[in-house]
């Protein structure tokens, strides 16, 4: 039987999982209930579903949660965060009620100018391209004022379209890129439409240019897009506290002030000079920002692709976060890259993304950056401090401990006596299925259950 199909995007949403389930389902009727259980009940919502994506036939679910007390630049924010992994949510909270009271998140933002670029290959001089391009790039701009118009009417568009040659490193390849101001909007599709639209007047242009040599007049656009690294769309956030809040932490771990604060710092210049360290010490950064960027419409692949390689800027892959302790004082922040919007795309078109921006008081896209960026410096505050005092498995075993319960399908009652037996015990799956199974068997001698 052929696994192949052609025509598969025209079949209905029942025919593709008929299709799909008996060609790779063992077991083609469990299969299929559980594609038919996963779909909204409310078939207009369903439909919205669907059309984020193209032969949709379910809705993987991932948990929507709340981090709340977060206190940033003096606003408080329950915070949605989307994401499965265990203790994230449960860690950034955490964080929150520590900064909560020692005056909280602040941030800045430090630009939010987005790249774009045409590439293209011309068979001139460099030097005569050079000559041409203030007037190529008057052209490309008045070409684009209808595209522009209403960006420019709140106070975007575009703000420089740069030359670039790289023709020593391939042969008559040159590339333009153009600097956007987006506002509140995340802007890929306008700086998109104003790339392909660049692309189009440069080839009329060397079509029509008076002087030009036969030669002069080939130009092969390669590609027109949207870079996705940002590093002038970017934002600090940071946390201060003396030396001296440390001490009841410091305490209970058998520390002094200084010398957990000390430890924490040594933590985060580990992650700026060994980069297997520092992609650790960065993926637990993203994983409060991601969990935002998602409940709120945005695209995660973009902002991680664009943090890390910011991350590499200096030529080693570092920490985003950095720490020091001077003067009695404790300072840690977070420099990243952060291209977000709050209209258009899936914020518009989403529910709980719609939700989400209400839950934090309809931000701008400035607003926004700064919440993200303080909610992955707490998640990041969060993991460091774990690791110093009482180690990462802790929180996130207490969490693994909940999803194995479920999968064991404990009752209320026996969840929390596994809760209470494992305050001091090693979590895995067998130990956790042995003991249930003692404890089954002692409450039930005659082995009926």
């Amino acid at each position: 039987m052929s696994k192949t199909i052609n025509g598969f995007s025209k079949l209905t949403k029942q025919e593709k999982i008929r299709w799909l389930t008996d060609h790779f389902s063992s077991d083609p009727t469990a299969a299929t209930q559980v594609f038919s259980e996963w779909q909204h009940p409310n078939a207009a919502t369903q439909k919205v579903v669907d059309g984020f994506t193209e032969n949709a036939i379910a809705n993987y679910v991932l948990p929507y949660s709340i981090a709340p007390n977060f206190l940033i630049n003096g606003k408080n924010y329950a915070v949605p965060m989307v994401i499965e992994e265990s203790s994230v949510v449960a860690a950034a909270s955490s964080a929150a009620k520590f900064w909560l009271e020692r005056g909280g998140f602040h941030a800045t933002v430090l630009g939010t100018v987005k790249l774009g670029q045409v590439h293209f290959r011309w068979a001139g001089q460099p030097q005569k391209l050079q000559q041409l391009f203030p007037e190529i790039r008057t052209r490309l701009c008045a070409a684009c004022d209808d595209l522009t118009l209403n960006m420019r009417s709140r106070g975007g568009g575009i703000i420089e379209v740069e030359l670039l040659d790289f023709s020593a490193l391939e042969p008559q390849y040159f590339q333009l890129r153009a600097s956007f101001e987006t506002c509140d909007s995340m802007g890929a599709n306008f700086i998109n439409s104003v790339l392909e639209r660049f692309a189009d007047e440069l080839e009329f242009f060397f079509t029509d240019y008076p002087g030009l040599l036969d030669a002069e007049r080939d130009v092969e656009v390669v590609m027109s897009i949207l870079s996705n690294y940002t590093p002038e769309c970017r934002v600090l956030a940071w946390v201060e506290t003396p030396i001296a809040s440390f001490e009841e932490l410091a305490l209970s771990q058998g520390m002094n002030a200084a010398q957990l604060a000390n430890r924490f710092a040594a933590a985060v210049r580990i992650a700026e000079i060994d980069p297997y360290r520092a992609t650790t010490h960065n993926k637990g950064i993203f994983n409060g920002i991601d969990a935002v960027v998602l409940a709120t419409g945005n695209d995660f692949r973009a902002v991680e692709a664009c943090g890390h390689t910011f991350a590499c800027r200096s030529g080693q892959y570092r920490s985003l976060s950095r720490c020091t302790v001077e003067n009695g004082v404790f300072r840690f922040e977070l420099e990243v890259p952060l291209a977000l919007g709050t209209v258009g795309g899936l914020t518009a078109l989403h529910p709980l993304a719609k939700r989400s921006l209400e839950i934090l008081g309809h931000p701008s896209a400035d607003e926004l950056m700064c919440i993200v960026a303080a909610v992955g410096l707490a998640q990041n505050f969060a993991a460091v401090r774990s690791l110093i005092t009482t180690g990462i498995q802790q929180g996130h075993m207490k969490m693994h401990l909940t999803n194995i319960l479920n999968h064991l399908d404990a009752t209320a009652e026996e969840a929390a006596a596994a809760q209470h037996f494992f305050q001091h015990q090693t979590v895995s799956f067998s130990g956790v299925r042995s003991f249930l199974e003692r404890l089954r068997g002692k409450n039930d001698p005659a082995g009926v259950l």
